[in-house]
């Protein structure tokens, strides 16, 4: 009821108010609000994946850094529309610092990590992902150590969460190691890695199948089809809007990869794609270990060094601004006088003998 002396504006603002947080029955109802952070190889797909989530016809651009958008959607008619928080890391992974500004204690209990593997460059594609499970996981558990000290419940919320990926009763509920926030794989360019030799394709496919199980993570293989960009979006639509989760598998190597958290299983998978002789000589102390080693022995990897992104954005011409431009380029001035001059100073400097 309007109160005496509200302006049409603020009866504006509680009716809104009431049809965000009510139901049609009039009891209240909870707006869904999580975050995704999209990361992986770069020019993998991220931006298309993200736009094809919310929908978007544009034309996507390089991610050169962090960038943020978000979505709303509504779970039934008349009802309060959840809010999605999508972020992106660009630049593959020359910029793992970065991961912390979005994973926060604050929304740690809503968050989950999309990591896009362009499938097309096997040779990048363990140490891509290696280097940004293993920033992002180190993160996640500063931030559950620190939760553990001041709100030890919430802590343990979030670790139960991830175990309950795999039910207890399930064979390798033992063997795995669930990453500590939901996790989903996608592998990029699956239109390039079709043409690829069919025994390359199968150990891509079957590592990609363990690391993903091993984490407790979904995996999807996709490309610029839309029937493969629906698979990933139902994926992603689960993490960010609530989604009921698909339960349709495809684990045959010779078509796209579709297998959602906790429904494979290390029989079905088998062995590292080796010879019993050769596994029985690598030196491993965990099972991803070996995996690694026998993956690379057929992609050996490529430098780190080689993975970073050497362009700098700031001579990008598609950001260009002048003014900017300008300060930039009296400042670049302004610095190497200042190098020039300090090289001077410390040639003319006399020290004393010891």
């Amino acid at each position: 009821m309007p109160k005496a002396g509200d302006t049409l504006w603020d009866i504006a603002r509680d009716e809104v108010e009431k049809r965000e947080n009510n139901g049609d029955d009039g009891k209240r109802v909870e707006v869904w609000e999580k975050s995704v952070l999209f990361m992986g190889s770069k020019n993998g797909g991220k931006t298309t994946i993200i736009l094809r989530c919310l929908e978007r016809e544009e034309v996507p651009k390089p991610t050169l850094v962090l960038e943020y958008t978000f979505g709303r959607r509504a779970r039934r008619h008349n009802a309060p529309k959840d809010i999605a928080h999508f972020w992106e890391i660009g630049g593959g992974t020359s910029l793992l610092e970065l991961i912390r500004i979005p994973i926060t204690v604050n929304n740690i209990r809503s968050f989950a990590v999309v990591l896009v593997l362009d499938l097309s460059k096997p040779n990048e594609l363990w140490m891509t992902m290696e280097n940004l499970l293993q920033a992002t996981r180190n993160h996640v558990n500063k931030i559950l150590a620190k939760l553990e000290k001041t709100d030890p419940e919430v802590a343990g919320e979030i670790k139960q969460k991830m175990q309950n990926n795999l039910q207890r009763d399930h064979p390798d509920y033992d063997l795995v190691d669930p990453f500590p926030i939901p996790l989903v794989i996608i592998g990029s360019k699956y239109d390039i890695f079709h043409e690829f030799d069919s025994e390359m394709r199968k150990i891509i496919s079957r590592t990609l199948r363990f690391v993903s199980h091993y984490y407790g993570a979904s995996l999807v293989f996709t490309s610029k089809s839309e029937a493969l960009l629906l698979k990933a979006r139902a994926l992603i639509n689960h993490l960010a809007f609530g989604y009921d989760r698909s339960k349709s598998v495809s684990v045959d190597h010779s078509k796209p990869l579709f297998i959602p958290a906790g429904l494979d299983s290390l029989s079905q998978i088998g062995p590292p794609p080796t010879s019993d002789s050769n596994i029985g000589k690598m030196r491993a102390n965990t099972p991803l270990e070996l995996w690694k080693k026998v993956f690379e022995k057929t992609f050996p990897p490529r430098s780190f060094s080689d993975l970073q992104d050497s362009k700098d954005p700031a001579q990008d011409s598609q950001y260009a601004e002048y003014e900017v431009d300008v300060m930039r380029a009296q400042k670049n001035q302004e610095f190497e006088q200042y190098k020039k001059n300090a090289s001077k100073s410390w040639k003319e400097m006399d020290f004393d003998p010891d």
